[in-house]
């Protein structure tokens, strides 16, 4: 027979285990104040509005340090007031993508910024 408390901590362990994989993937608070979430296996992005309709991605590697955009592509699909909402960002100075949402774009929005970098490898990043 099984223990009550042996049982308990597979079960708590099992818990852990299973959620490990989906809670690494949710976005967490990045340098700029923005949404920050896995791009492909390679770059990290962090989505950053302010309510207005400037949208600005900053890239980085997987340890966080900045990778400069040049030659990066980016359109954003984005949800505002329950409608989808596109458009392109360009590489500026730095590791930005900038860009202008037909609409403003509220701090927390959700939706996916498609990548292409520089060699033509595509990425997504989900907020």
């Amino acid at each position: 027979m099984i223990r009550p408390s042996t049982f308990l901590a597979a079960l708590v362990l099992a818990t852990l285990f299973a959620a490990g994989p989906a809670a690494a993937h949710q976005p967490r608070l990045g340098p700029h104040g923005g949404a920050l979430v896995d791009a492909g296996g390679h770059h990290h992005a962090e989505l950053v509005a302010d309510g207005s309709a400037t949208v600005t991605v900053h890239l980085s590697d997987m340890a966080d340090a900045a990778v400069p955009s040049t030659g990066f592509k980016a359109e954003a699909i984005l949800v505002v007031d329950g409608k989808p909402v596109r458009f392109a960002l360009e590489p500026t100075e730095g590791s930005r993508l900038v860009g202008t949402a037909p609409v403003p774009v509220p701090k927390g929005v959700k939706g996916a910024v498609r990548l292409t970098g520089p060699d033509g490898a595509t990425a997504q990043a989900k907020f």
